[in-house]
């Protein structure tokens, strides 16, 4: 079952099914596997959907049903199992007898209540038929590929994520969903998402060494509880961190938060020192909080990789250039000093009114020619590494030419740009459009400071292992 290679095609059954069962399926709304089998026909999957319930009669929401997946005469490469804990090992076995290739069991009162012997039933009938089991106590799996879409939480209250090159990995099925649900918000677009719970048969480490090989994911964000494997977790990380960046927070850092997250699913939590150890030095960039993974996860799905730290800053309003210059120090950065040349470019450019400094402060009348040129000399000036582009949208200047400007310079320039913009729903409606053009925008000067300094963390970390 460990076999990475049999690994990664069993997980890849999972998110490029062709077929897909749902035991436990229902016509009642109210019922997990009516949701499950409503949300696999609205998001679009285009292969088999096969309804089973043992007390299904002959079709279900215009499907052919089924009383159980043995009276399927077909290939099924993924068996979503929302049936009573009790029953569980019973259907598993089922699937087993019926050649399924790979399966989710989001049913919950397993380990993750003191039902340990449950659990081990569960794995040992996995293990029996050498089936790929996800779960259990979990949501399975997401991919806006496939349309494949496993959870059980009703399609009207959850945003559903554009397609992207991020790959969220959850052990928590409630942060899962409320991340899946902020993704699309934020301005980048999902490649899978994976909810394993209780992890009694594929674990974390599987589904590292499955991103890793993964070529639609560019970037995994990961909210972990606990390993069971550490020596193979810190072999896949070293791995992994080589070829793409894993954003992560761990859950249970405190005594408290290590009890809760037993109890939740069941992990083995640790001492959040050797953790922390762990992920500073196998290039694992560690998230403090939910804020700091999206955030972290869109600058590195759209912003090249950077060793240098001298960050140039623009402005449309003078004080929050002073609040950015802090965040940058505060975050271990450093201020870029602008070359003579130029500084003479801008002198000629900018109204006399510009003092020809960084943060360089535009004046609050900034508009698209001004942020045009202004971006243009800075970010091609030697001494700058990257820049914070500060766009206060309630200024006279600033409208949606300034945001095709800064969308111009953020996907076109070598350097990375990142955007500061604050304020109400003018302000989010123009977030909006330049983070669709691939720049990310933030909301506070720390946000933007803590992002770009994770970028040269990790930048720096792949330089290092490369030149070693």
């Amino acid at each position: 079952m460990k076999n990475e290679r049999a690994t990664y095609m069993s997980l890849d059954r999972m998110v490029n099914p062709r077929s897909v069962a749902v035991i436990g399926a229902s016509e009642n709304p109210e019922k997990i596997g009516h949701i499950i089998l409503s949300n696999n026909i609205s998001f679009g999957f285009g292969g088999k959907i096969y309804p089973v319930n043992i007390n299904a009669g002959d079709s279900m929401m215009g499907l052919k049903a089924y009383r159980s997946v043995l009276d399927i005469k077909a290939p099924i490469d993924l068996a979503v199992i929302a049936v009573p804990a009790e029953v569980v090992v019973q259907v598993l076995d089922e699937c087993g007898r019926a050649g399924v290739a790979s399966a989710i069991v989001v049913s919950g009162g397993f380990a993750e209540v003191g039902n340990v012997e449950l659990q081990d039933r569960l794995t040992k009938t996995a293990l029996k038929y050498s089936m790929p089991v996800m779960g259990p106590n979990c949501l399975g799996v997401i991919d806006p590929r496939s349309r494949v879409d496993t959870l059980f939480l009703p399609s009207f209250k959850l945003d559903k994520p554009s397609i992207g090159g991020v790959s969220f990995v959850s052990q928590s099925g409630a942060v899962g969903s409320t991340v899946l649900d902020m993704i699309d918000s934020e301005g980048f677009g999902l490649a899978r998402f994976f909810s394993y719970g209780n992890a009694a048969v594929i674990d974390e480490v599987d589904i590292l060494n499955y991103l890793m090989r993964d070529k639609e994911t560019r970037v995994v964000i990961f909210y972990i509880e606990g390993v069971k494997r550490g020596r193979e977790f810190i072999e896949v990380a070293k791995k992994i961190s080589r070829v793409k960046p894993v954003v992560i927070i761990k859950g249970g850092m405190t005594e408290a938060g290590a009890k809760a997250a037993h109890s939740h699913t069941a992990a083995l939590s640790g001492s959040s020192e050797a953790y922390k150890t762990v992920f500073r030095q196998f290039g694992l960039v560690e998230a403090k909080d939910i804020k700091d993974l999206l955030n972290f996860g869109k600058i590195f799905e759209t912003q090249p990789h950077i060793v240098g730290d001298r960050i140039a800053v623009i402005t449309n309003g003078g004080g929050t250039g002073v609040l950015v210059t802090d965040a940058i120090c505060n975050n271990g950065l450093r201020l870029a000093e602008l070359s003579e040349k130029t500084k003479k470019g801008l002198r000629k450019i900018m109204p006399s009114i510009v003092n020809i400094a960084l943060p360089l402060d535009m004046a609050g009348d900034a508009d698209a020619k001004r942020y045009d040129e202004a971006l243009q000399a800075v970010c091609s000036d030697e001494n700058v590494d990257a820049v914070i582009a500060v766009a206060l949208f309630q200024t006279p200047g600033a409208d949606s030419r300034v945001v095709s400007t800064l969308v111009k310079h953020g996907t076109l320039g070598e350097k990375p740009l990142v955007v500061i913009s604050m304020g109400g729903s003018y302000t989010k409606a123009h977030k909006t459009m330049i983070e669709s053009g691939g720049v990310p925008v933030y909301e506070s000067p720390d946000d933007a400071a803590a992002s770009l300094a994770a970028l040269i963390r990790y930048s720096r970390y792949v330089h290092d292992q490369k030149t070693r």
